[in-house]
Parts: C-alpha cells; structure tokens; sequence
C-alpha cells in the first residue's frame, strides 16, 4: 500500500552542491544548494534564491564553480547551507575551506572537493530562481580518478541529500551497468 505524502520537493538523489563565486572584493563566497541537476548535454540547472550573498555574486560575475559535496568534508558543506553570507561576511574562511582560481571561468574553485563544474551564467528568473548555466569545463583531481581516467566513486565519496530523513548520505555500490544489463530483457 502506497502513502500519498502530497506535492513536495521529495526525490532521490539530490546532490549535494556547493557553488563558489567572487564577490566584488575578489574574496570566496559558497553555498549549499541540493535542488539541481544536469539539464542538457552541456548545461546545468539549479533553483536558486536570490537573496543568497552567492547568488548576489555569481549574478554580478556570470561566472561560478559547482562542487560535489563529498563525504570526507559533509560538516564543511553542511555549514555553508547553514550560515548566510549575508550575515557572516568571512562564512568561506571559517568553514575550512580554501580555493584557488579555475582554470577556465573567473570563479573559486574549493581546494578539497576533488571535482567541480565549471560555470557560466545562461539565464536566471529572479521570480522562480530558475538558473541554468553553460557548462565549460569539468575537473576533478586525478587522486579520485581510476588507472583508466575515469572518476571513482569510491574515492570521489560524493553525498546526497535525504530530504526524509534530513541526512546526507554518501553514495557509491554499484547496482548495475548502464546501457548493459537491461539487453537481458529485449525480445
């Protein structure tokens, strides 16, 4: 038997996305943000308040970083959607966090999350926080990157957000192979 829970914002998984971009003083800023995803081949979507010190900026800049949030740093990331910018100017350095440039936007790119998109700003509704953004480059540290290139979720550690539960949870078992397993059942 199935319960209805009714219309809510309840779905797996939602990544655990940590934006990063330069204020007008070229200091860090970042948040958390769990409702997005990829919306075409080369482009992101995220719902996005803009009264958010990171939306602020990245709206100014058109330019901005999004990291996966990772196991290995959960209370880090978790922190960044806690505290608002607005209210603690230096909310980047107390995390823990550092950054350095990325290589292919004017944007932070955050030192300890091993893997991060490169963005610039498509379109935003100020009304609905709809933003979409370009993809222009994806990178990742080789050390979670496997011997053939490729990323490895075992070492990349990246979370989810469990909104029933309020938890965030590290994925990573492999159910199955993609494109594959489902042959077994073609007539």
């Amino acid at each position: 038997m199935r319960k209805d829970l009714g219309a809510k914002p309840l779905c797996y998984p939602q990544p655990v996305f940590i934006i990063a971009a330069y204020d007008e003083d070229g200091r860090t800023q970042a948040m958390n943000a769990a409702w997005g995803g990829i919306h075409d081949t080369e482009e992101l979507y995220m719902c996005l308040s803009a009264s958010h010190k990171t939306v602020k900026c990245l709206l100014a800049k058109k330019e901005f970083t999004v990291s996966m949030g990772t196991a290995e740093y959960a209370a880090q990331c978790d922190y960044l959607g806690i505290v608002s910018g607005n209210d603690v100017p230096d909310k980047f350095e107390r995390s823990g966090f550092h950054s350095e440039k990325a290589a292919h936007v004017d944007a932070p790119v955050i030192c300890e999350l091993p893997m991060a998109l490169e963005c610039s700003l498509s379109s935003y509704d100020p009304e609905t926080g709809s933003l979409v953004a370009d993809i222009i480059n994806v990178s990742v540290d080789e050390k979670v990157m496997d011997e053939q290139g490729k990323v490895d979720i075992g070492k990349l550690r990246p979370i989810t957000f469990d909104p029933f539960n309020m938890a965030y949870v590290e994925l990573g078992a492999k159910a199955g192979n993609a494109f594959s397993d489902g042959r077994a059942l073609k007539k």
